[in-house]
C-alpha cells in the first residue's frame, strides 16, 4: 500500500490542502487521516472514493494500478 500512500501525499500537496483539511472533508478526526499517510490504516471504500473524487483522479491511480 506504499503507492497509496505516496500519491495521497503527493495529491494532497499538490491540491494545496493540510491534513487537517483533509480529516475534516472525510469527517474524521486529524489523527485518523494521518494514519492514511503513514500506512498504518487504510481507508474505507467510501472514503477512498471522496479522495479521488476530491482529487479528480481515479481510484486505480490512488491505488497504483494506472499512472494517471
Amino acid at each position: 500500500m506504499k503507492i497509496f500512500q505516496e500519491r495521497l501525499v503527493e495529491q494532497r500537496k499538490l491540491n494545496k490542502k493540510t491534513q487537517r483539511q483533509m480529516a475534516e472533508y472525510l469527517n474524521m478526526a486529524q489523527p485518523s487521516y494521518i494514519r492514511y499517510e503513514n500506512g498504518s490504516s487504510e481507508p474505507s471504500l467510501e472514503n477512498l472514493v471522496k479522495i479521488a473524487d476530491l482529487f479528480d483522479v481515479s481510484i486505480d491511480f490512488l491505488l497504483g494500478r494506472a499512472e494517471f
